[in-house]
């Protein structure tokens, strides 16, 4: 019996859920789709300049996962490149982040719970 998929720890939701070259009908051909998790590792590594430990570290999984992941991601997007294919964003094994964890300090979810943070102790009860 196989081994069940990790979910993948996301920080930051795609704003767009799809792209699609100027001049195609996205109804009509068919698109490539590209995972959250294949989202979130092209954002950690070629937007944010992160490793693949660190990629692998912030996702919470291996940094040979990392690796796959980020070459079938780049696939995708050259593919929807050089054919001129609709791009869409979405499914994949992944959870979002909840902000809990000290790793992702630019992630929306963590600055929210850092703000809204009670010191310890305050919410203990006196009579």
């Amino acid at each position: 019996m196989a081994r069940p998929r990790k979910c993948r720890r996301v920080c930051h939701f795609p704003l767009a859920q799809g792209f699609a070259p100027v001049g195609v009908d996205p109804a009509s051909v068919r698109g490539i789709t590209l995972t959250v998790d294949e989202y979130e590792t092209l954002r950690l590594m070629d937007r944010e300049g992160l490793s693949q430990e660190e990629c692998g570290r912030r996702m919470e999984v291996a940094r040979t996962t990392v690796q796959q992941i980020y070459a079938e991601a780049r696939r995708k997007v050259a593919e929807m490149l050089v054919e001129g294919v609709p791009l869409w964003i979405e499914g994949g094994d992944y959870r979002l982040c909840d902000g809990r964890s000290g790793d992702c300090g630019d992630c929306f979810q963590y600055q929210l719970n850092q703000q809204y943070r009670k010191p310890k102790g305050e919410s203990i009860m006196r009579i």
